[in-house]
Formats: C-alpha cells, structure tokens, sequence
C-alpha cells in the first residue's frame, strides 16, 4: 500500500527540549516535500502548530480535525486545507485514523499516549494494518519502550505487538520508514 497521509501524534506543547520542536519541524518540511498529507490534531501550539506550519509552509497539504471543547484552548488552526471540528475526543481520534495511512508519534503527553494506545489496539484487534512509528526524538519515549518490553514479558500482550511499534530516532529515519 502507497502511503499519502500521514497522522501525527504529538503534544499540544512544546516540551523541555528544542529536539522536539526541531524534529516536528522537520517532519512537517519532509512530508509536505515527498507530497504526503498531515493529518494531525488541527491545534496551533506546541508541536502540534510547529509541524502544521513547517508542513503548510512548505506547500504541504494539511488535513486537521479538533474537537469543539479544544478550539479555544489548541487555538484551532482554521487556515488547514481542511479543518474539522467535531464533537468528541473519541470521534476526533476516528476521523484522524480513518483519514491516515500510516501514524507518527512525536513526543507528547497523555492525549498524545491515548491516540497511540487507540490506534495500536485497534491494529492488535485487526481493525486497521496501518503502520505506528514512534519518532524517538533524544530518547523521549525509551521508558514506553521498556513498558512495552515490561507488558509484554508479564504475559499482558501477545509478542506481535511489538512488530506493531516501529521505533525511529529521526525525522529522516520516518521518512524512509514510510516510504518502503
């Protein structure tokens, strides 16, 4: 399957280090230039505004989808190629998923870890075969890493889902992910 659009996880800030504003960034530049749609959650901060202005600035199409309680506190970017405001957070993250052919997690905080979590057990309960990278950005998500070994080695997931998780330690690293 061709991958066009790419949904991307990551936090409504900005984080303690510059990496990850770098690495969202760049990310958004990469996948606007190879001609790959966002599709991210329609906020104008943190990382969440940093990759959809590199993406949008390099001509990039963008596709966002915010819930209607979070447009004033995500600063909804109404100025997408296409912006969506629904109702629910569970029906923002259908429609993010629905609308993407692969997933990138770029660091984030808890609504950041309930989008991966949705979409990797809907992939280990078979209902999407999309590929989930993790962009590791200076060891940002190690420790998930280690809780995905630690649920697995307790007998609280089949080892598949570790074959769910692809783990890149930079944009560049994505972008070939991605493309192969």
């Amino acid at each position: 399957m061709r991958i066009k659009s790419v949904c991307v996880y990551c936090g409504s800030r900005s984080g303690a280090m510059p990496a990850y504003e770098s690495a969202a960034e760049s990310l958004g530049v990469m996948l606007a230039t190879r001609g790959l749609r966002l599709v991210y959650g329609a906020g104008d901060v943190g990382l969440m505004g940093v990759v959809a202005r590199a993406a949008q600035g390099a001509g990039g199409e963008t596709f966002g989808v915010i819930p209607e309680h979070l447009v004033k506190r995500e600063v909804g970017k109404s100025d997408l190629t296409t912006y969506v405001v629904t109702e629910t957070m569970h029906e923002r993250k259908k429609v993010m998923l629905y609308n993407a052919d692969a997933v990138v997690v770029l660091p984030g905080g808890p609504g950041s870890l309930d989008e991966l979590f949705e979409a990797l057990t809907w992939r280990q309960l078979g209902l999407h075969s999309k590929p989930i990278v993790i962009l590791n950005v200076a060891g940002y998500w190690d420790k998930l890493r280690a809780l995905v070994e630690h649920m697995l080695e307790q007998g609280f997931a089949e080892d598949t889902l570790r074959d769910y998780l692809i783990w890149a330690e930079t944009p560049e690293q994505v972008m070939e992910i991605l493309s192969a």
